[in-house]
């Protein structure tokens, strides 16, 4: 065994709170190394320990690469003894172009000048490496959230580090950009590189893992050896929880109404990039009052344009066509208006659009719904602190108080707290943009369980979602669209992946 990295009894407190426990950890040369556990099992906090996020001092334990203890005192050390993370949340500049986010900090050039010609091929070749086929110069702020993803890993290619370490890199994208993914890991694998990869994608840790780890509670449980690909889930899952999940997806006891919950029809909305072409064209659909409906799409096929196009227009592009809820016209220019007609919108990128990080949980679960605890232009903080209170109960909310920073819970967490600002809003229809990104199993199944809690008493959902499995498992009915264009509908009865896909090719090319 050839092993390049050693991870020695690490402990890690953050106050009161132990995040590491005695964690015992290695990685051997030219392997993908599957981490895996809950939201708060210190996954993430191993990585920064080993990317210098965490210098030493800040921990207890030996860090021991290519045989020699290292002391790394910041990310700039880490990366110069050949590692390299992509975090799962963004770090780009969103008012750079793709080229500049790439090399900033580690510009092209000398000391003097940036060699904007260097910049822009050694750019191109890296978004080619990783499926990008924007130009250099566009801005980050144009491109969704998925194809954001893929600028941060060819940001991390760019070091050319020995160690990649990838926190749930396919988060956000779609079953074709995770394939692409996974390829050029296998490449760079071939090549001789070493990739540890956090994921809450079983099944794809599974495929492309040799050996996985799974931490629980801040523990190592243990390590499997993974190299013919035939790794237990179930075992994974029991090891990660403490406890068997026999059924991913709730059954959920609904009714579905006659009734349109929501009726959209001929949507069409402008292009940001294309002036007089359409991004969206002549969208219609429906939800009915007690349905899921879920809308599925690959990369760039506009969901989240759709949604905000709906959401008061707060992608902040031209848009026609007609919304009724519940049988009622309306005309939402703004995202206050969507919200007091009744729509509730869950952005798939909780860290930037969805939560104030540095805000407790108290106020950031009045934040959509601040009028109903406003009393003559003041916040009555006793019925704040009540309304957060019953919340941190009532979506079972691991934390401290009600007065802890959001920015110090786990993801799943985070998710939930951004679910009850919604659900406190009242909303007729509720709209779920990638609703469980990045967190764990365990988490996941909680939040289905709100979901489908919402639909049984007559609310109505559209759950966007890049898992097919997801889509297939919580939807009653699914609209794919392809290319801006509603390419077809399924029933439930009607689910598989074969038509999903015919019908995304029906949109024609797609990227």
């Amino acid at each position: 065994m050839d092993e390049l990295l050693v991870m020695k009894n690490i402990s890690k407190d953050f106050s009161s709170t132990r995040a590491l426990d005695n964690v015992c950890f290695s990685v051997e040369k030219g392997e993908i190394h599957g981490l895996v556990g809950e939201n708060g099992a210190g996954k993430t906090t191993l990585m920064n320990i080993l990317s210098g996020n965490y210098p030493y001092g800040t921990y207890e334990g030996e860090l021991i690469l290519k045989g020699k203890k290292c002391r790394f005192s910041s990310p700039k050390d880490s990366e110069r003894n050949g590692i390299a993370i992509i975090h799962q949340e963004l770090s780009l500049i969103q008012g750079m172009s793709i080229a500049d986010n790439l090399f900033l900090g580690n510009e092209k050039g000398n000391s003097f000048f940036v060699d904007r010609q260097k910049t822009m091929e050694e750019a191109r070749r890296l978004m080619a490496l990783v499926g990008l086929d924007e130009t250099p110069e566009t801005p980050v702020e144009d491109i969704g959230a998925g194809k954001q993803q893929l600028v941060e890993i060819a940001k991390a290619l760019s070091k050319d580090a020995e160690i990649l370490i990838l926190d749930e890199p396919t988060s956000s994208l779609g079953k074709e950009h995770s394939e692409a993914l996974f390829r050029l890991m296998a490449d760079l694998k071939a090549e001789g590189k070493t990739m540890i990869i956090i994921s809450h994608k079983l099944d794809e840790i599974i495929s492309n893992a040799d050996r996985i780890t799974i931490l629980r509670d801040g523990k190592s449980v243990e390590t499997i050896d993974n190299r013919n690909k035939d790794a237990d889930e179930s075992r994974i899952v029991r090891d990660m929880v403490g406890r068997d999940i026999n059924d991913l997806y709730p059954k959920r006891n609904s009714s579905i109404s006659e009734e349109l919950a929501l009726k959209v029809e001929h949507l069409n909305v402008q292009s940001r990039r294309r002036k007089g072409e359409l991004s969206l064209s002549d969208i219609s659909f429906d939800i009915h009052k007690g349905e899921v409906v879920g809308l599925y799409g690959l990369m760039a096929s506009g969901r989240s344009k759709l949604v905000k196009s709906l959401f008061g227009k707060s992608n902040g592009l031209l848009s026609k066509g007609s919304v009724e809820i519940y049988g009622k016209s309306v005309d939402l220019k703004t995202p206050r208006q969507a919200i007091d007609e009744g729509l509730a919108y869950v952005a798939e990128d909780r860290m930037r659009t969805g939560l104030s990080l540095d805000r407790s949980i108290r106020e950031n679960m009045t934040l959509p719904g601040l009028k109903k605890v406003t009393i003559k232009g003041l916040i009555d903080k006793k019925k704040e602190k009540t309304v957060a209170g019953d919340n941190l109960d009532s979506f079972h909310i691991k934390a401290s108080s009600y007065e802890q920073d959001v920015r110090e819970l786990s993801g799943g967490n985070q998710q939930k707290v951004l679910l009850s600002q919604w659900f406190y809003t009242d909303p007729k229809v509720l709209i779920l943009d990638e609703p469980t990104r990045g967190i764990d199993i365990g988490a996941k199944y909680e939040i289905y369980s709100i979901i489908n809690e919402y639909v049984s008493s007559g609310g109505a959902v559209l759950l966007i979602s890049s898992d097919m499995n997801e889509i297939f498992g919580m939807s009653d009915r699914i609209y794919v669209l392809a290319e801006g264009n509603i390419t077809g509908e399924l029933r439930k009865e009607e689910f598989s992946a074969d038509k999903v896909m015919n019908l995304i090719l029906k949109g024609g090319k797609h990227q």
